[in-house]
């Protein structure tokens, strides 16, 4: 596998299945709300907006697929993942305030004192549901997903999000250069500066980021500045030559060009076009 290239940017459809977690050799993204629950054994570790976050057992945790993510460890046994494309989640019309919480890259994450006793069986179901092919039980299981997705809300509201603590010393690194980039993607950054965050060399901090993100720091980069630019198509009135600016790509130009490479679109059709594009469903795992 080559480092330098090895960020996954997946597909984005609605599907839902469960399993024994397994640890993820990259970060990756995806155009969907991700909603995790861990049924059995112990916690699992994700490496999401700089920060290592913790989904204890019988905990729920709903975030934006979009910024880079990883599961760097795991005790689970058992856990459920649910993937709601970004077209649909939007059309959900949540209120603001949890919109903008989620785009924002903060994660909701319920404790196991506020788990649904019905919620192993929910996810059992909705993601036969999500495998039926039927229209009528997809309308009915993306109903139900919507509501516990807004029962998680007023649960977590004021909640801090559940860090995890240790981790071995590459592991600690990588999350404090992870972190800087989260904090000040929006500026033009160097990988000195992102090296000073974790107190290394420039040379040592790319090896060593590499070898637990399995990408370069110009690609985390890079992915940052993306999700910003599609929250603020979706949640703003703002040009697009001062999203460019305001999600840190430094040129119009340079944006134009990174964002129609990734997105397959240009910001305009993004923006008019991204909560009703008609997005493939599947069920299966990628």
């Amino acid at each position: 596998m080559d480092p330098q290239g090895a960020l996954v940017d997946e597909p984005s459809y609605l599907r839902g299945w469960s399993g024994r977690p397994t640890l993820m050799e990259a970060a990756h993204r995806h155009d969907d709300l991700e909603i995790n629950f861990v049924s059995g054994g112990g916690s699992m570790l994700y490496l999401y907006g700089g920060e290592l976050l913790e989904v204890a057992v019988g905990g729920l945790a709903v975030f934006w697929a979009a910024i880079p993510h990883q599961l760097v460890a795991s005790r689970a046994t058992r856990a459920h993942w649910l993937h709601v494309p970004f077209d649909r989640f939007l059309a959900w019309g949540l209120p603001q305030p949890l919109l903008a919480r989620v785009l924002s890259g903060v994660p909701m994450i319920a404790p196991a004192a506020r788990a649904d006793a019905s919620d192993p069986a929910k996810f059992t179901q909705w993601a036969a549901d999500l495998a039926a092919g039927d229209d009528e039980l997809h309308r009915i299981a993306m109903l139900e997903v919507q509501a516990r997705v807004r029962r998680l809300a007023l649960a977590a509201d004021g909640d801090p999000v559940r860090r995890g603590v240790g981790a071995e010393p590459a592991l600690r690194q990588a999350v404090s250069m992870a972190r800087y980039i989260a904090h000040h993607f929006r500026e033009p950054i160097t990988v000195s500066d992102v090296a000073a965050a974790a107190n290394v060399h420039p040379a040592y901090a790319m090896a060593q980021f590499r070898k637990v993100v399995r990408t370069t720091i110009g690609e985390y980069v890079k992915l940052y500045r993306l999700a910003e630019a599609r929250r603020l198509l979706v949640t703003t009135d703002l040009p697009a030559t001062q999203v460019a600016v305001a999600a840190g790509f430094g040129s119009v130009s340079r944006f134009y060009r990174v964002f129609t490479d990734a997105c397959g679109t240009t910001p305009a059709r993004f923006r008019h076009g991204g909560a009703a594009a008609t997005v493939p469903t599947r069920s299966e795992p990628p």
